[in-house]
């Protein structure tokens, strides 16, 4: 019945991280969520567009503080001209700066992407790394963008990826009281199975951009928020 869950109030699931403890109601509760969004939107998915794991990687490197869409419109032009890392070799940073400057923090985000490509090339044999640790090892790749890695390039599921809209939507439905997205995280890992980490993020991010928005969401007039959400009555 449980399987793929990761252990409630276990001292230690294998993503690391201490797990909160979660009553077994909650637990069915978070089942009921989460059959109900996979009713909803069964087309949910990374929104991002790529082909490999190492396009993913930078449009998610690109991606900080940046709508999917703006990265989409960016990315065909930087792919067409570094399709693989080996092309970043001998290169600079204001080389890819042309084909990312639409996007915040251009000059940040170039350095990044190159940083990383390189040592993808003489560190990893070209190859994305599918390990947390490696990957937290590269410039511009913190846990939420691992996680996206991981998960849609790889189909390992080691966390949930916290944005803005699962931060939001996690809160509404009462599955977390925090705003870090690291202690989100924690509560959705203890609440949901980890086959579908990967897939509840997506949900939850569909969720947010058709239904629930952040401003003038009408909670009462959507079936599920009707269901789940704490604004419902309010």
């Amino acid at each position: 019945m449980n399987a793929g869950r990761p252990p409630v109030g276990g001292p230690r699931d294998k993503s690391g991280f201490e797990l909160p403890r979660k009553s077994e109601a909650k637990i069915e509760r978070a089942g009921r969520i989460l059959a109900a969004l996979k009713r909803r939107y069964p087309d949910a998915r990374c929104e991002l567009e790529f082909r490999n794991p190492h396009e993913l990687l930078v449009a998610t490197i690109l991606s900080a503080q940046a709508t999917d869409v703006g990265v989409n419109k960016a990315t065909p032009g930087l792919f067409r001209r570094f399709p693989r890392p080996r092309d970043y070799l001998g290169t600079e940073p204001s080389d890819v700066e042309p084909y990312v400057r639409t996007l915040n923090f251009w000059r940040n985000k170039a350095k990044a992407v190159h940083s990383t490509m390189l040592t993808l090339e003489r560190e990893h044999g070209g190859e994305v790394p599918r390990t947390m640790e490696e990957l937290l090892r590269l410039r511009g790749v913190a846990r939420k963008t691992a996680n996206v890695v991981l998960g849609n390039a790889f189909g390992i599921n080691m966390g949930v990826v916290v944005d803005t809209h699962v931060g939001r939507i996690s809160r509404r439905f009462g599955l977390t009281r925090h705003e870090d997205p690291q202690k989100v995280e924690r509560d959705l890992m203890a609440l949901f199975p980890r086959p579908s980490w990967c897939l509840l993020s997506h949900l939850f991010i569909f969720h947010g951009r058709r239904s629930c928005s952040a401003r003038g969401a009408s909670c009462a007039e959507d079936r599920i928020c009707r269901r789940f959400c704490s604004n419902a009555g309010t």
